[in-house]
């Protein structure tokens, strides 16, 4: 006698050999890595480019300086690198999803199909949400205390690392609905319970935030803690209104 999900239409779940899988793995992780590889490969040469519009950008009339002479390099790499891994998302998501896509019954698979979207706008709107409003406020907050007492003179290695480590920060800050949603979807939360715990969240983003802050300021953690609240209150009112019609 079959199992509850083998008999369900369109369960297609394979089974193969240990080794097998270690193959598949090794032969999909190549395929990402070379993705990767190459996508930073052709950013190389533009990200120069890209970091001297990053300084006119967030650090007006301030002067980045190379305190080795590796240091331009170092960012130039480090930058395409990064930019390589976003460009090659789909990929990376791709062998990551025929990976696991036979073990995963189908109707886990048309809701993550479902969510692939969404998630890509959140991504967007948290990364212009940094762009527009925390940079700027952040950059212009940190110089102000800083001319206070000493006179400005910032490293390009640290300084674009500090950028790019906030817009990665409200990249994935903004997938909290896409989390928070799935797990109602998939019965392991429901919007009570999160509504139960909203204070006890509160505190963790508070505490999150002041961890995640990579320049301790509170103007950073404030900007980083309550996006995160907003897009949790907001997760509990979708989920709120959909909890029925999952249940049916």
């Amino acid at each position: 006698m079959g199992s509850p999900q083998s008999d369900e239409p369109g369960w297609d779940q394979k089974e193969m050999p240990f080794t097998e899988h270690l193959r598949e793995l090794r032969s999909r992780l190549l395929v990402a890595i070379a993705a990767v590889g190459l996508l930073s490969v052709i950013l190389f040469w533009p990200s120069q480019f890209i970091i001297k519009w990053m300084v006119a950008t967030y650090f007006h009339g301030v002067t980045l300086h190379a305190f080795g002479p590796a240091d331009v390099i170092f960012t130039e790499f480090k930058l395409s690198l990064i930019g390589g891994i976003i460009l090659g998302l789909p990929v990376l998501f791709y062998e990551a999803w025929m990976f696991v896509v036979p073990a995963v019954h189908p109707k886990t698979r048309r809701m993550v199909y479902g969510f692939i979207v969404p998630s890509l706008l959140l991504a967007l709107t948290g990364l212009a949400f940094a762009h527009f409003v925390v940079i700027p406020r952040v950059v212009a907050a940190l110089l102000g205390i800083t001319n206070e007492v000493a006179t400005p003179t910032f490293g390009v290695n640290q300084t674009l690392g500090f950028v790019l480590i906030l817009l990665g920060l409200f990249a994935i800050i903004f997938q909290l609905p896409i989390i928070l949603i799935g797990l109602a979807r998939l019965g392991i939360i429901s919007g009570a319970w999160l509504g139960k715990y909203r204070r006890h969240a509160f505190f963790a983003m508070v505490v999150a935030a002041g961890i995640a802050a990579p320049d301790g300021n509170p103007l950073t953690m404030a900007l980083l803690a309550l996006p995160m609240y907003v897009l949790y209150e907001s997760s509990i009112w979708i989920i709120l209104i959909f909890e029925r019609s999952w249940r049916r």
